[in-house]
């Protein structure tokens, strides 16, 4: 664990009440989505250090490792997963960035993102016709594509669903460089700012819930890229995902953790202070069995996804591909499960939108399908375990 861990986390956790709460309900309750983003917690974010919280000490970050991380990460989604998601996808893209770019991209554009309290990165890959493909390879290319030409390259393409898509000032765009070898063996990852003549921001996705965090398409139309903006090799993208995004999984699995720990401390405020049926509700064996539940699904979800965070900074000896899968999947099925039941607990009251239990149930939904939807993930990891039985019986 990085030196000042639980500084952090406690920062974290106090940023999340003093700063999000309070503005997080009527944010999500904004009918344009563009207006559920706000920048003053964006630059609050950064004022705390928790938006650079992954840069070196070097940059100007905290230097906290992918442990750390997720437990910041899951701090922020007990507060407000939006915030939780604009937040995590800057917090890891800016650790790859550290770790896959060249001395020379490091030096041009880290400084500049610690600088400017309202830098926030992006990553580009999903696309109308290619999201799955992602996760489990079919030899599909990429729509987007890079057009070699002197001294860089020409995207034309589309993403959508982008978190952050709309507000990012940096880029991580994949995009097809050797067509018909599928988008996992021959696309590219460029390093594209914003603004770039050729790139615009389409549609900004109108969700039901996660509202805090924007969504948007990216459209390039003849998208100049100099060849120094190339991220890794050409035409081997997918290995920047593969090497250096492995904590990415478990990010996400603390996200919509945070929402369900939101939950389950309703719940248990709630059912104290409710009087039925004779007693409080936390005094009826049903009722308790019901939180006791919730908290060990929740407590199972956080050591599993911390697992996954403590071996992705140490794959030489504690790494499990099958952990670049499964803790989102299990964090969103718990999350849903605890929502459900805390709208249960409820009862009429929760269905109310002045309980604020609405909310946490539309957040929770977002994770089964955000971040690779769960039946997706469970293929890709079942893959790992059907080439490892081979191995074995081979």
């Amino acid at each position: 664990m990085a030196p000042g861990a639980d500084d952090i986390v406690d920062v974290a956790a106090r940023f999340g009440a003093e700063v999000v709460v309070p503005v997080a309900a009527e944010l999500d309750a904004r009918p344009n989505p563009e207006d559920c983003f706000s920048w003053e917690i964006v630059e609050a974010a950064s004022a705390a250090g928790l938006r650079t919280a992954t840069l070196s000490a070097e940059y100007g970050g905290a230097g906290i490792d992918s442990l750390t991380t997720a437990r910041v990460v899951e701090e922020l989604g007990r507060a407000d997963l939006g915030v939780s998601v604009v937040l995590a996808q800057t917090l890891k893209i800016a650790q790859t960035l550290q770790q896959a770019a060249s001395l020379e991209q490091r030096d041009r554009f880290l400084p500049r993102f610690a600088a400017d309290p309202r830098c926030l990165l992006a990553i580009g890959i999903t696309e109308p016709e290619n999201s799955s493909n992602y996760f489990i390879p079919y030899p599909e290319d990429f729509r987007t594509t890079a057009t070699k030409v002197p001294h860089g390259w020409v995207l034309n393409g589309k993403k959508h669903f982008i978190s952050n898509g709309n507000v990012a000032s940096l880029y991580l765009l994949f995009a097809q460089t050797d067509p018909g070898r599928g988008l996992v063996e021959g696309s590219t990852c460029f390093l594209v700012e914003r603004p770039t003549e050729g790139f615009s921001i389409g549609k900004v996705h109108d969700k039901m819930g996660e509202r805090l965090a924007n969504n948007a398409e990216l459209l390039f139309d003849d998208c100049f890229v100099p060849d120094e903006n190339v991220l890794g090799e050409v035409s081997r993208g997918f290995e920047v995902l593969t090497t250096f995004f492995p904590a990415s999984n478990a990010y996400a699995a603390a996200s919509v953790l945070g929402v369900a720990s939101a939950a389950y401390d309703r719940s248990v405020e709630w059912t104290s202070k409710r009087y039925q049926g004779g007693a409080y509700l936390i005094e009826h064996d049903s009722v308790a069995a019901d939180l006791a539940r919730m908290r060990m699904l929740i407590d199972a979800a956080r050591a599993y996804l911390r697992q996954a965070a403590r071996a992705a900074d140490h794959r030489d000896t504690e790494w499990d591909p099958t952990m670049g899968s499964l803790p989102k999947v299990f964090a969103s099925e718990v999350a849903w499960e605890v929502v459900t039941t805390t709208l249960s607990l409820h009862g009429g009251h929760g269905y109310m939108k002045e309980a604020g239990i609405e909310k946490l149930v539309r957040d929770a939904a977002a994770f089964l399908h955000s971040d690779g939807a769960n039946r997706t993930l469970l293929l890709k990891a079942a893959r790992f375990i059907r080439d490892d039985a081979r191995q074995e019986g081979a």
